[in-house]
């Protein structure tokens, strides 16, 4: 199925939960934060949602900056991930 990630095409598995994209994707699950057709789903219900063929994801991930501020960077989906 085809979904869309941070702008980006991706083919995903039918029936792919939230959680198996974080994994597919190596993803530090404690510093990111999703969003599923424009809603933020809950980190507790990533495993249970089910993504569906058309869905938009975008995955931001969190990092500390300077001054205690933290600043939201975009994960890019890289084709090297496929390869691991």
């Amino acid at each position: 199925m085809r979904v869309y990630l941070n702008g980006e095409g991706q083919e995903l598995a039918e029936s792919s939960t939230l959680l198996d994209l974080v994994n597919e994707l190596h993803l530090p699950s404690t510093r990111i934060a999703i969003e599923l057709n424009r809603t933020v789903v809950r980190r507790r219900d990533w495993e249970t949602t089910t993504l569906s063929e058309n869905d938009r994801i975008e995955i931001v991930h969190f990092v500390g900056g300077g001054a205690g501020e933290t600043r939201r960077v975009r994960i890019k989906y890289l084709s090297e991930v496929n390869r691991n």
